[in-house]
């Protein structure tokens, strides 16, 4: 089962969505979060993104604006961090059906097309924040 975040607008249409993975790969980026950006302290520099159930639930348009800026701060440690071997299947596929060579950790967390997970989701930080309308957890 794959986790969808996504932003409607007031009239329930699509303003803007990732499809990140399974619950498992956002997992694991939340966990390469808290070691290497939080230093093992869960919540200390990231707590909107790694203290957020991932089952349900929404970040509201006041707590994207603090994601988006948690997320930028990611994007920074992680492109000086070598990248790592991918360690499922369908990251494997994706990064040779797009051509994807990460040359640092960032680029090894990708959604399912194959675009920088961590942009994707300031992209949808950055809808929640100009519609007023929450992130929500599909």
């Amino acid at each position: 089962m794959g986790l969808y975040l996504c932003v409607f607008d007031e009239s329930g249409d699509e303003i803007e969505g990732v499809e990140v993975g399974s619950y498992a790969d956002f997992g694991d980026f939340r966990e390469a979060v808290t070691s290497l950006v939080e230093g093992g302290s869960l919540g200390g520099v990231c707590p909107v993104l790694t203290t957020h159930a991932d089952s349900d639930g929404e970040w509201s348009s006041e707590e994207a604006k603090q994601l988006y800026s948690e997320l930028t701060h990611i994007a920074e440690v992680f492109s000086k961090q070598p990248p790592v071997d991918f360690n499922v299947r369908w990251k494997l596929e994706a990064a040779k059906t797009f051509g994807l060579k990460p040359m640092n950790l960032g680029q090894c967390f990708f959604d399912v097309d194959g675009e920088e997970l961590t942009e994707r989701l300031k992209q949808l930080a950055e809808a929640s924040m100009r519609s007023g309308m929450p992130i929500i957890f599909q």
